[in-house]
């Protein structure tokens, strides 16, 4: 699933008059780019969520062929964020574990390394994670076992699982991997964050985190990451 339905207020005024989805990179859109990374990786059956300028989404993708069966989930009513798109989503995603992409994230990450990864430890969830500098980190011990969150800016932290360890602040990359076994865990209604799912779940299943220090990541939701983006991809 690729979460391509925000208002992409941080790039403003190019999201004045079309998605962040339909910003482009080097003459290709993000949509497209994640796309293609996606098929590259063998998925053959995408979600996308629309919401701001859904129409625009939705005409680009019956216009153009990625090699892949593209399914819309309709947010036009309500942008339901990270957690509420997932549980709308839900009847596209059971089965086999499922990836979950957020449009306006580059990187070369392995996603089948990350995949294999999930498969390995029997998560629940597996979250890629990087050492950068935010505003909001999640907490994990030394095994990159998930235990809370934080906002450093505001100084608040969720802890839900409890440890006699140190734990080590890590940078959400926006990429996921999830069992649908997660879906009776949303017990929240309308909006919401996969977050607080996750730190709910973190306190009775594994919530693991995948780093990938090395390789490149951008996020490029916001003006100043664009010039980047076309220098690096």
């Amino acid at each position: 699933m690729i979460f391509a339905a925000g208002l992409g207020t941080r790039l403003r005024p190019l999201t004045d008059d079309r998605p962040k989805a339909m910003v482009e990179i080097n003459g290709k859109t993000l949509l497209e780019i994640n796309i293609r990374k996606l098929v590259g990786f063998g998925f053959r059956d995408i979600v996308v969520n629309v919401h701001h300028f859904a129409d625009l989404v939705i005409d680009y993708l019956n216009e153009n062929d990625f090699g892949a069966n593209i399914i819309i989930s309709d947010e036009r009513d309500e942008l339901l964020e990270t957690g509420g798109g997932l549980k709308k989503a839900a009847e596209f995603l059971q089965g086999d574990s499922f990836l979950v992409y957020n449009v306006d994230i580059l990187t070369d990450l392995d996603l089948n390394s990350l995949f294999d990864f999930h498969e390995k430890n029997n998560a629940l969830a597996t979250l890629a994670i990087r050492k950068r500098k935010t505003s909001r980190y999640l907490l994990f011990d030394k095994n990159n076992i998930l235990h809370g969150w934080t906002n450093v800016n505001a100084g608040i932290v969720r802890q839900k699982r409890p440890t006699g360890n140190d734990l080590f602040f890590k940078a959400f990359s926006g990429i996921h991997v999830i069992d649908p076994k997660i879906f009776p865990l949303f017990r929240r209604e309308g909006k919401f964050s996969i977050i607080d799912t996750y730190l709910d779940a973190a306190k009775e299943y594994l919530i693991q985190g995948y780093g990938h220090d090395d390789g490149l990541w951008l996020d490029v939701g916001k003006i100043e990451s664009l010039e980047k983006a076309k220098l690096l991809f």
